[in-house]
Formats: structure tokens, sequence, C-alpha cells
């Protein structure tokens, strides 16, 4: 069954939007309101009357612009600007010049802040620089002088953006890490996916046909000898991480995409003894409860194959003549399969030093699995007296996910 590709919309900007609509609806309303209140002190109340008409019309007409950063344009923004900008230079042709001078309210009020924090929210703080530095100039040329109250005002809002473009920014950094992170991590579970397949198969055909080769001799000794390069060139290759990390992430107006592929939902538990039972043999053991063990069908066909994994292990070091013995545990919160030979053991350091030659059995096929499982896989061996191999995976789906993140 073919993988599925499931896209996720990370956008930490988008309430900041949404925000934005709510409150240029919810300062229109204020700064008409502040009018009705105040209306028979305006010397021409007609001139707001037709302002507050346009303001209303721009404001609700526009409130698809202000829903994202790729409806939000240039042009809108400097249209909107120009609005807020015309409102306040009309202020004192409509109002009293005594409620002018005492620092009352311009005609768009707080209306204004609104279309400087579009700029802030779109395109970071220079923007609002620009935006609020406009709006300065033109509450100082409404008042006629650089009042104590206006300049307050003027300052407040240019910090206040500015601070606000600064934060966008510092966001759209974190996702477009947050993304590349996510790409990287989604990248690397596929690379040690797809080494275990390799090391499961294509490795061990050709260790196989290299000792083969040296067996019978002649031609065959040559072409166990080019088998035998091409197995350390794969596994350099494969323990070196070199598979290409393709780009799953795309800056966009509405937040990063990150393509995250999933394993297909196959229907009901799947019982590991099923998958268990055909690697019993003369010489390998198969201990099972009598009831059914149950686990999700990737957790199942996981711990199966490390446990194939496992006993290629004792056949490739403890001998043809090795015997192994499979114990199942059904427990209530895990389930845990114990592969035990024995062979002559593993010596000390052993692991360690193959893992660094490129030799990712155990790393790869065996832990590799469970910790993408939420699992974890303990080897104990002391030489002379075989090897034990203990893997643990848990029952519940959401505690394995949240493990392996974690881990």
């Amino acid at each position: 069954m073919a993988k599925r590709e499931r896209v996720m919309r990370m956008s930490v900007e988008q309430p900041l939007w949404r925000a934005l609509t709510a409150y240029r609806v919810l300062t229109m309303l204020y700064a008409i309101g502040l009018f009705v209140t105040a209306y028979d002190e305006f010397a021409r109340p007609w001139v707001a009357v037709a302002y507050f008409a346009v303001l209303a019309v721009w404001t609700l007409a526009t409130l698809p612009r202000v829903a994202n950063a790729a409806s939000c344009t240039k042009r809108f923004l400097t249209a909107d600007l120009t609005i807020a900008l015309v409102g306040i230079l009309l202020t004192p042709v409509a109002d009293a010049h005594e409620r002018v001078q005492s620092g009352g309210p311009t005609l768009p009020s707080i209306w204004t802040a609104g279309s400087v924090l579009a700029f802030a929210v779109k395109g970071g703080w220079r923007w609002a620089a620009f935006a609020s530095t406009a709006v300065a100039v033109a509450n100082l040329v409404e008042r006629g002088a650089p009042a104590r109250d206006t300049v307050h005002n003027v300052i407040l809002v240019w910090v206040a953006s500015i601070a606000i473009g600064y934060v966008v920014e510092v966001a759209r950094a974190s996702e477009r890490t947050l993304a590349r992170a996510l790409e990287i991590e989604a990248a690397t579970r596929e690379r040690e996916r797809l080494a275990r397949d390799i090391h499961d198969s294509v490795l061990q055909v050709l260790a196989m046909v290299q000792r083969r080769g040296a067996v019978i001799g002649g031609e065959a000794a040559e072409l166990g000898r080019m088998a035998g390069e091409q197995e350390v060139a794969l596994r350099t290759l494969v323990s070196g991480g070199l598979v290409p990390v393709s780009r799953a992430s795309e800056d966009e107006a509405e937040g990063a995409l990150v393509r995250v592929v999933e394993e297909p939902d196959d229907s009901g538990p799947v019982d590991l003894r099923a998958l268990l039972a055909p690697y019993a043999s003369a010489k390998v053991n198969l201990a099972e409860p009598g009831a059914p063990v149950s686990l999700p069908p990737a957790a199942a066909r996981e711990l199966a194959a490390a446990v194939g994994a496992a006993l290629d292990n004792v056949r490739k070091h403890a001998g043809e003549h090795a015997r192994a013995w499979i114990l199942v545990e059904d427990e209530p919160d895990e389930v845990i399969v114990t592969v035990r030979d024995d062979g002559p053991g593993i010596p000390e350091g052993r692991l360690t030093q193959a893992e660094g030659e490129g030799r990712l059995g155990v790393a790869l096929s065996i832990r590799g699995r469970l910790r993408e499982l939420g699992g974890s896989a303990e080897v104990i061996s002391v030489p002379g007296q075989g090897t034990e191999v203990e893997l643990k995976v848990p029952k519940d789906a959401q505690v394995a996910r949240g493990k392996a993140e974690r881990r």
C-alpha cells in the first residue's frame, strides 16, 4: 500500500492577522462612537460624516485583505495608510479649533494604529517605522505644534509598532528554523529506515557472496572479492548519511509547509506470535504465551524484523551450529521479546567498534527500529556465555510516539 503525504501548515503570524482584523472593526466603531457623542461640538459635522462613511465602507470591504500576508499587498497598505492620514489632516477642518488645541481625538482616532500594525506584521520593524513616522508627521501637522500629549501618543505608536514588527521577524525566523529541523528529522528517519532495509537484504547477500566466493575459489573468488568491496562501499554510504535531504519546507505567505510522510493505516491489531512463528526451527526455540500478543501492525512488523536481525547476528557470529531461544512476554503495558543464544558472546567494546566501521546491524536493524517505536533494545553479552538481546515495545501508540519524540 502506498504511503500518503500529509501537509501541515505552520504559521505563527496567522493569529496576528486575525487579531488585526478584529481590531480594525472594533476601532472603527469606537471612532464613530466618539464622533456621535460629540456631534454638537463639531464645527463642520458633515465633513466628519462623509469621512466616517468612507472609513466604514473601506474597513468592512477590505477585511479579506488583512486575513493573511498574501492578501495584504503593498498597494493596499499604501491606500490604507492614506485613509488614516487623510482622516488626521481633516480633523481641524471638521472639528472645532478649541477641541483640536485641547488635545481632542482625531477623526480616525486609534483606528490609525491598525494601519500601522498592518505594516509591522507584513514587513517587519522597518515597514512599521516608515508608517509610524508618517502618522507622527500628520499628527504634528494636525495639532499645529508639538504638544506634550501629541508627542506622547506619537512615541507610543512608534515604539509599539516597531516592537511588534521586530517580534514578527523573530517569529518568522523561528518558524523557518523549526520547519528545517522537522525536515532534517524526517530525512534522518527515512535514511535510517533505508539503512535497515539495506542491512537486512543487500548487505547480507553481499557478505554471503564474499564468503562463498572465497570458499569456492577461482572466478568465484574474484566475484566474492568484488562483492566484498561493494559491501564496504555500501556500508560507508549508509553509515555516513550521504542521502541528500530534499527540501520539504517552503516559505509562503501563510507559513512554512512541512510535508510529513505517513505510514498507511492498517485495520486492527496484529498477533505478534504469527510474525515470529516462521523463525522457529530445529535450532531456534520459540516460547510464547497461550493468548494472542496484540500490537499495532507497524509496531508488530518492526519488532519481528528486529528479532530477525538478532537471529541473523546469531547465525553470522555464533556459527551455524549455535542454538537460539526466543521468549515472548505479554505485559500489561508493553511487550518484551528476548533473543538468547549459546554462542561465544560479544567481546567488550566490539559493538561500538562495529558501529564505527559502518556495521550497523545492532545500531539500526535492532536499536533503530525499537527507538522509532518508543521502545528499547538492550544487549547483554558475557564472553563465553552467549548473548541476550532484550526488546521492549509499549502497547499504547500514543505513549510510544511520545517516547520516540523525546529521544
